[in-house]
């Protein structure tokens, strides 16, 4: 089994590149038995998504 160091390393490599099969493997084993390094990749998520959101102007403002 994957360490935690290396799970986080390999979720936050996914973002850049597409992992190999057996890269995935091991993630998804490691994922299944580790709920802090789960709870890493959903705030992984929510980070790009707010950074997505940011660099395409952020939401819309309205005046009042």
């Amino acid at each position: 089994m994957k360490s935690c160091r290396e799970a986080t390393r390999l979720m936050s490599e996914s973002q850049e590149r597409r992992l190999q099969l057996r890269e995935q493997a091991s993630l998804k084993l490691h994922l299944a038995m580790c709920a802090p390094c789960r709870n890493f990749g959903k705030q992984l998520s929510i980070l790009r998504g707010i950074s997505k959101s940011y660099a395409e102007g952020g939401p819309e403002r309205t005046e009042d």
